[in-house]
Protein backbone atom coordinates (compact mmCIF):
# COMPACT_ATOMS: atom_id res chain seq x y z
CA UNK A 1 0.00 0.00 0.00
CA UNK A 2 0.84 3.62 -0.54
CA UNK A 3 -0.01 6.84 0.36
CA UNK A 4 0.37 10.65 -0.84
CA UNK A 5 -0.59 13.49 0.53
CA UNK A 6 -2.33 15.82 -2.41
CA UNK A 7 -1.71 19.12 -0.21
CA UNK A 8 -4.86 21.04 -1.71
CA UNK A 9 -7.79 22.43 -0.14
CA UNK A 10 -10.12 18.85 -0.92
CA UNK A 11 -10.21 16.67 2.29
CA UNK A 12 -11.59 13.75 0.49
CA UNK A 13 -9.75 10.50 1.02
CA UNK A 14 -9.22 8.82 -2.37
CA UNK A 15 -7.83 5.47 -3.27
CA UNK A 16 -6.85 3.17 -6.24
CA UNK A 17 -6.70 -0.80 -6.65
CA UNK A 18 -4.46 -2.55 -9.00
CA UNK A 19 -3.16 -5.90 -9.63
CA UNK A 20 -0.23 -7.35 -11.73
CA UNK A 21 -0.62 -10.09 -14.19
CA UNK A 22 1.64 -12.53 -11.31
CA UNK A 23 -1.80 -12.50 -9.08
CA UNK A 24 -3.45 -14.52 -12.03
CA UNK A 25 -5.70 -14.57 -14.65
CA UNK A 26 -8.38 -11.46 -15.04
CA UNK A 27 -10.67 -13.14 -12.88
CA UNK A 28 -8.26 -13.54 -10.21
CA UNK A 29 -7.23 -10.04 -10.58
CA UNK A 30 -10.58 -8.87 -10.32
CA UNK A 31 -11.66 -10.71 -7.43
CA UNK A 32 -8.60 -9.39 -5.46
CA UNK A 33 -9.33 -6.22 -6.14
CA UNK A 34 -12.89 -6.25 -5.14
CA UNK A 35 -11.82 -7.89 -1.81
CA UNK A 36 -9.04 -4.57 -1.78
CA UNK A 37 -11.89 -2.32 -2.30
CA UNK A 38 -14.69 -3.89 0.33
CA UNK A 39 -11.28 -3.48 2.98
CA UNK A 40 -11.05 0.02 1.52
CA UNK A 41 -14.29 0.58 1.93
CA UNK A 42 -14.48 -1.05 5.92
CA UNK A 43 -11.39 0.49 6.62
CA UNK A 44 -10.44 3.87 5.41
CA UNK A 45 -13.23 6.07 6.72
CA UNK A 46 -11.79 5.35 10.26
CA UNK A 47 -7.79 5.11 9.63
CA UNK A 48 -7.21 6.81 6.58
CA UNK A 49 -6.37 11.01 6.27
CA UNK A 50 -8.00 13.42 4.83
CA UNK A 51 -6.21 14.94 1.83
CA UNK A 52 -4.55 11.58 0.82
CA UNK A 53 -4.67 9.57 -2.29
CA UNK A 54 -4.22 5.95 -1.35
CA UNK A 55 -2.83 2.78 -3.55
CA UNK A 56 -3.79 -0.77 -2.87
CA UNK A 57 -1.53 -3.12 -4.72
CA UNK A 58 -2.62 -6.83 -4.89
CA UNK A 59 -0.15 -9.35 -3.56
CA UNK A 60 -0.01 -13.07 -3.58
CA UNK A 61 -2.29 -14.88 -1.42
CA UNK A 62 -5.10 -11.57 -1.27
CA UNK A 63 -7.65 -13.90 -3.06
CA UNK A 64 -7.16 -16.69 -0.75
CA UNK A 65 -6.20 -15.13 2.50
CA UNK A 66 -9.46 -15.26 5.26
CA UNK A 67 -10.99 -12.39 5.27
CA UNK A 68 -10.56 -11.77 8.94
CA UNK A 69 -7.04 -11.61 8.56
CA UNK A 70 -7.48 -9.69 5.43
CA UNK A 71 -9.03 -6.95 7.10
CA UNK A 72 -5.97 -7.15 9.82
CA UNK A 73 -3.58 -7.03 7.34
CA UNK A 74 -5.06 -4.18 5.46
CA UNK A 75 -5.65 -2.29 9.17
CA UNK A 76 -1.77 -2.48 9.87
CA UNK A 77 -1.05 -1.45 7.05
CA UNK A 78 -2.61 2.32 7.56
CA UNK A 79 -1.43 2.31 10.81
CA UNK A 80 1.62 2.02 9.64
CA UNK A 81 1.40 4.52 6.75
CA UNK A 82 0.16 6.88 9.23
CA UNK A 83 3.12 6.79 11.52
CA UNK A 84 5.39 6.80 8.72
CA UNK A 85 3.63 10.04 6.93
CA UNK A 86 3.38 11.58 10.41
CA UNK A 87 -0.07 12.01 9.59
CA UNK A 88 -2.88 12.49 12.67
CA UNK A 89 -4.83 9.98 13.89
CA UNK A 90 -7.91 9.65 16.14
CA UNK A 91 -6.91 7.86 19.73
CA UNK A 92 -10.43 6.01 18.82
CA UNK A 93 -9.64 4.62 15.18
CA UNK A 94 -8.19 1.42 16.06
CA UNK A 95 -11.08 1.01 18.56
CA UNK A 96 -13.44 1.45 15.67
CA UNK A 97 -11.91 -0.41 13.40
CA UNK A 98 -11.25 -3.72 15.64
CA UNK A 99 -15.26 -2.92 15.66
CA UNK A 100 -15.57 -4.01 11.97
CA UNK A 101 -13.42 -7.24 12.50
CA UNK A 102 -15.40 -10.86 13.80
CA UNK A 103 -14.48 -12.22 17.05
CA UNK A 104 -12.38 -15.29 16.01
CA UNK A 105 -12.00 -15.97 19.66
CA UNK A 106 -13.39 -19.59 20.41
Amino acid sequence: MQALDRADAQGAIRAGFTATKRIGGAVERNRAKRRLREAARLLLPQLASPGFDYVFVARGGVTTRPWPRLLDDVKSALIRLAADLGAPQSADAGDKASALLPDTRS
